[in-house]
């Protein structure tokens, strides 16, 4: 599906970007996993070619202009093209409007959405200068669709993320460049966990939270996705398929932003039940 592309995949933690990253590696792109952090990019890159794929690292802080703009020309000067991106770096800070410090805002949002802003910039140059076409994923949030009490600076920057997702589509389609999301839900940490323990990283980092069953249970369809899932959606939006796909979101949400607020779903017996007086 993505034979001879080269993919830039930014945030490559044991969960929802390493799962990204080898999925579009499994469906034949080269890869370069990009993180801050060493040993999330180089183990990323390491996985993938243990199991035949081709991959690099680079480790960058991903808000930095220069840096970004160093690292794309890096990748095009080693493998003289780049042809998508997948932008999922995320920092997770949960507190609420009146208990964030402004640093601690402005660095959430820069992780999240900055680095979405600078990297989309500088692989759309490399694209355009290059005369080709290529496709751009960012990775929202069902927090950028609904009010999450307590996570301010997260539900802000993932709702920023779709509004940037349909302006740079805009920007971009004249160069026939598509720029999609997808909304990943929470999601199954047996991945992670599994990636996490090859990679020498503590576990502890990756286990479910105690929020973590309630939220399946009112997912209706009674499941969490796992990080794979995710990368098949991505895979499909970055590959040739998706040709006339541009500016849309992607839910692999197992249902969680199209339910009706009231609704309690009842896993057993596959239905949802409502409390009363909840038809409003």
């Amino acid at each position: 599906m993505l034979e001879d592309l080269v993919v830039v995949v930014v945030g490559t933690s044991p969960n929802i970007g390493a799962g990204i990253a080898l999925g579009t590696a499994s469906a034949g792109a080269t890869l370069v996993c990009v993180d801050r952090k060493a040993t999330y990019a180089e183990s990323c890159a390491a996985e993938i070619r243990a199991t035949g794929g081709e991959a690099t690292a680079a480790v960058i802080d991903a808000t930095d202009d220069s840096a970004v703009r160093k690292c794309i020309d890096g990748v095009v000067g080693r493998l003289g093209r780049v042809d998508g991106l997948v932008n999922a770096a995320a920092y997770y800070d949960e507190r609420g409007l009146l208990d964030m410090p402004a640093q601690a805002w402005h660095q959430q949002l820069d992780v999240i959405l900055t680095s979405a802003f600078l990297f989309t910039k500088h692989v759309a140059d490399a694209i355009i200068h290059r005369g080709s076409k290529g496709a751009v994923v960012n990775v929202a949030s069902t927090a950028a669709h609904q009010g999450q009490p307590g996570n301010i600076a997260y539900s802000t920057a993932k709702s920023a993320i779709l509004g940037f997702t349909r302006a740079a589509a805009m920007d971009l389609a004249p160069h026939g460049i598509r720029v999609n999301s997808i909304t990943p839900t929470s999601t199954d940490m047996g991945e992670a966990q599994q990636r996490a323990a090859s990679w020498g990283e503590p576990g502890d980092r990756w286990q479910a939270s105690s929020r973590a069953e309630l939220r399946r249970a009112l997912l209706p369809m009674g499941q969490m996705p796992s990080p794979s899932d995710y990368a098949a959606a991505v895979s499909f939006l970055l590959s040739p398929q998706a040709a006339f796909i541009t500016g849309v979101d992607l839910r692999i949400d197992a249902g969680a932003v199209a339910k009706y607020w009231g609704t309690v779903p009842d896993a057993e017996a596959g239905v949802g039940a409502e409390r009363p007086g909840d038809a409003r």
